[in-house]
């Protein structure tokens, strides 16, 4: 069978990232621009200032996204690239690259959900990982629990009602002057703090609920901190960083391994930016193998933003024809 190199291009937020990858699980480039100290003194990603920067780059990225593969433009079968949901600026440069090139190397274009490119990030590097199995999807912007039955068919059991636990991780590192960004920034904190100092509350939610909300230990996290500052009172900022961080790593793995019960699967998988953090692996680590379920995530840089996991769920979709329509257009609320 005829090897499928796919071009992925992935713009959804402030990464601009193009690569190339092979029978979607094998990576001949992965080239990723991060605007992180950019948008630092913001505290923040600032939606014009990211689309501006990924105008400037995309063009290089993606040259430089074929010369480390040492491939030319006709060596590729079809192009990626994330549609949605995202930042609608930072969609559309993306797209517009990625239709401008498919249509000039005469290649099919593929759209590409941002999730399900986190979800193909599992396949990268990994040929054990074959569904199905449960993937929990956690970056800045989502917190979902999908069930993955074949390579494009999915159950979404549960997902954020508010918060998701990326983006409650950046408003805790603000509010301690940790910085931005807020997982890594908590995360090395919290190595140093008490993650038993404040017993902050665990959200459930309903019972059966695989749902997550995150916004009530937020408030929870801010009283605390603006109660002990009425009183004159002072704590360390690594303490609240590791409560809070036990906090959010509790409810996600708790609900991980009760859907994968409910469910009978024995397989695991994480992802996204989330998916980094040292505590949610450890913890998730420990209580699979308590269970007997087989534990897998992709390696930290295939967890945030990339081309690559664009181009691995392209490959998926090419093998099955499933291409865009010329006028395909950025969703930045598209659902998975």
């Amino acid at each position: 069978m005829k090897d499928i190199v796919i071009l992925g291009i992935e713009s959804s937020c402030d990464e601009t990232s193009a690569a190339l990858v092979r029978n979607g699980r094998e990576v001949l480039s992965n080239i990723i621009y991060s605007q992180i100290d950019i948008h630092q003194p913001y505290g923040g990603v600032v939606p014009e200032i990211a689309s501006r920067n990924h105008v400037k780059k995309i063009s290089s990225i993606v040259d430089m996204a074929f010369k480390e593969a040492k491939l030319n433009y006709s060596d590729i079968d079809g192009v990626a690239v994330t549609y949605g949901p995202g930042l609608v600026g930072s969609l559309l440069v993306g797209l517009s690259y990625a239709k401008s090139f498919a249509y000039a190397a005469q290649k099919p274009l593929i759209g590409i959900n941002h999730i399900d490119g986190h979800i193909c990030a599992n396949y990268i590097g990994n040929d054990d990982v074959k569904p199905p199995f449960l993937t929990l999807v956690a970056s800045g912007g989502h917190s979902h629990l999908i069930l993955v039955k074949d390579y494009d068919d999915y159950t979404v059991l549960g997902q954020t009602r508010d918060d998701a636990a990326g983006e409650a991780f950046d408003k805790i590192s603000r509010t301690l002057g940790l910085g931005y960004p807020g997982g890594p920034a908590i995360d090395k904190a919290a190595l140093l703090g008490d993650p038993h100092f404040v017993e902050f509350p665990r959200a459930y939610l309903e019972e059966d609920s695989f749902d997550f909300s995150f916004s009530g230990l937020k408030s929870a996290v801010l009283n605390y901190l603006n109660s002990m500052k009425m009183k004159g009172e002072t704590y360390r900022p690594e303490d609240i960083a590791a409560s809070f961080q036990m906090a959010v790593v509790e409810v996600l793995v708790e609900k991980t391994l009760s859907a994968a019960e409910k469910y009978s699967i024995q397989n695991i998988c994480l992802s996204g930016g989330v998916a980094c953090n040292s505590l949610l692996r450890k913890i998730m680590k420990q209580r699979c193998q308590e269970k007997n379920y087989k534990l897998s995530y992709p390696e930290i840089s295939l967890c945030t933003d990339n081309g690559a996991m664009v181009a691995s769920a392209g490959y998926y979709k090419f093998v099955k024809k499933d291409f865009a329509p010329g006028d395909l257009t950025a969703k930045p609320n598209l659902k998975i």
